[in-house]
């Protein structure tokens, strides 16, 4: 499967895509965050461990965020729907756009940790080359089925189905269980 870091990222990319693109959740529609809002859902969303730039985030970094989230969403929908060439083309994009290189780093006394973006890069541009990273290593490693959206009705969140048989279908338990209902309701009025 993925190794600590890379699901991290992974986690980062899903986290950004579902709190930064419009859509659908949980069968409810969804508007991202815009404007004076949007640093704030950045940091909630981008975990302390996965960023070693400092997390300073105005305007600019936060647009460059919600662009990369679309197109990390961009990624997750081609997956799902069996356009691995698209989503290796818009990784392509994301990892020449972030300028993506690995380098090994640390902090003080700390271990070296791999790490996909410049010393000297904005918290924006690290994000974006961690993010593309990880999903070029899912894509181009076999492990590209693992990214999805969920199949639920009415909601369009990504996931990275980590399970062991890579059944997940759904973003969320809620998710499953409201499925998991319907189809019950539907075969109570169908039968009786």
């Amino acid at each position: 499967m993925f190794d600590s870091h890379v699901a991290v990222l992974l986690d980062q990319a899903v986290s950004l895509v579902n709190t930064l693109t419009d859509g659908e959740a949980r069968g409810r529609a969804y508007t991202a965050p815009r404007g004076a809002e949007l640093p704030d859902a950045i940091d909630a969303a981008v975990s302390r461990t996965a960023a070693s730039l400092p997390r300073t985030i105005d305007a600019v970094q936060a647009e460059h965020l919600v662009r990369t989230a679309q197109c990390l969403r961009e990624v997750f929908q081609a997956m799902q729907d069996g356009r691995t060439d698209a989503a290796a083309e818009t990784v392509n994009g994301l990892l020449r756009d972030s300028g993506a290189r690995p380098r090994l780093g640390r902090s003080g006394d700390e271990s070296w940790q791999m790490h996909f973006h410049g010393a000297n890069d904005s918290f924006a541009a690290g994000c974006s080359a961690g993010c593309a990273t990880a999903l070029a290593l899912a894509v181009g490693g076999g492990l590209a089925g693992r990214l999805g959206v969920c199949r639920a009705d009415r909601c369009d969140r990504v996931y990275v189905d980590t399970s062991r048989n890579a059944a997940r279908q759904f973003c969320s338990t809620a998710c499953q269980n409201r499925t998991k209902a319907a189809a019950f309701r539907a075969r109570k009025d169908a039968g009786g």
